[in-house]
């Protein structure tokens, strides 16, 4: 047993060392998937139903306001995604933050290796897997995480190959970011800039995820089963293949590219403090054959670093006598649990249940 331990170990340990990630991995030529990525087959078996996650169009929202507050409501209580058009956001810019991702990700292992850290202080982190050593299994995905918000990296600690695109990008996801925090609080009945004092918007993280094609996408995942430890985010995903899967009523939807289209999902942080009103629900990435594929998730989040405001339930949704579901928390508190256990497949809501 204990030379079984150690054997796995050793493989992630040898892995992790060439800095080259899951392409790394594809370059050198395998055939086979290493085993420390293969996954239980139960857990990427599963039917999939035909269900079609909301698309709320945004445009002239200032006079249809009511209308796209209720259907935002509707789907972040029940689904706990949705899909946003007419958002504003440039659709050139959308492009070409793709093609940064994989222009930094397609660079040469010694370009790409000075950014590869497991240090999750660093503003610049790129690395595969971040709960590498943590979880049960590995994911077929490696990442290019930036702290972006309250505090930008410095322009020359930014890839060369995306570093003019991902401070314009994150200014326009700051902007949309606000406006659906706007309508999320007058969906919970709260004031309109309710959840944008609580700062919910200050820190923001931009993850630049490319899944290499994989030699038998059936034994593995690109992500595995999670929810985000977040208060909400927005993700681009590229038009390559359908991967992106939202457990619903114990089954898989998929969430197809649309074209235009920037896909939202609540996070475990608005979930806490909507006292369960909002869902954050489990989602994973699918692996494949054909590839890469692409996608960049913005975070939002109370500002990274330390904070002693404390979240919990907000007063104002208890005052119909219902009990608070969770303790208050410091954001910080929150973060290290969940990074602390990775994607295991387990809420890291239940640990701050009362």
């Amino acid at each position: 047993m204990s030379s079984k331990i150690y054997d796995r170990a050793s493989e992630m340990k040898a892995f992790d060392e060439t800095k080259a990630g899951v392409k790394g991995l594809v370059d050198a030529g395998i055939t086979e998937v290493p085993h420390f990525f293969i996954h239980p087959t139960e857990q990427i078996s599963a039917s999939t139903i035909k269900f079609k996650i909301p698309v709320i169009d945004m445009k002239d929202i200032n006079t249809r306001k009511t209308e796209v507050v209720k259907k935002i409501k509707e789907a972040s209580e029940t689904i706990g995604f949705f899909q946003v058009v007419n958002h504003r956001v440039p659709k050139e810019l959308m492009d070409e933050m793709l093609d940064a991702t994989k222009r930094f990700m397609e660079e040469e292992v010694k370009v790409k290796e000075k950014y590869y850290t497991r240090d999750t202080a660093e503003k610049v982190q790129f690395n595969s897997n971040f709960d590498l050593y943590i979880s049960p299994v590995a994911n077929w995905r490696d990442t290019l995480f930036l702290h972006m918000a309250p505090e930008p990296p410095a322009l020359e600690d930014v890839p060369l190959a995306c570093r003019e695109i991902v401070f314009e990008y994150s200014f326009h996801m700051q902007k949309l970011g606000e406006v659906l925090l706007e309508l999320l609080s007058e969906a919970l009945g709260l004031k309109p800039d309710h959840l944008k004092e609580m700062e919910c918007a200050k820190g923001i993280g931009l993850a630049c995820h490319y899944y290499p094609p994989c030699p038998d996408p059936h034994l593995t995942l690109g992500t595995s089963k999670h929810s985000d430890s977040d208060f909400l985010t927005i993700l681009l995903q590229d038009k390559s293949t359908v991967a992106l899967q939202v457990l619903h009523k114990n089954q898989w939807i998929d969430v197809p590219p649309t074209p235009d289209c920037l896909v939202i999902n609540i996070g475990d942080l608005l979930q806490l403090i909507s006292n369960d009103k909002l869902k954050s629900v489990e989602h994973r990435v699918l692996a494949s054959k054909e590839g890469p594929r692409l996608s960049v998730a913005c975070f939002f989040s109370s500002p990274y670093g330390p904070s002693s405001r404390l979240y919990g339930p907000i007063k104002e949704l208890l005052t119909d006598g219902s009990a608070p579901i969770y303790r208050e928390i410091l954001i910080n508190e929150f973060i290290k649990y969940y990074n602390s256990k990775g994607l295991d497949g387990k809420s890291a809501l239940d640990h701050f249940k009362l």
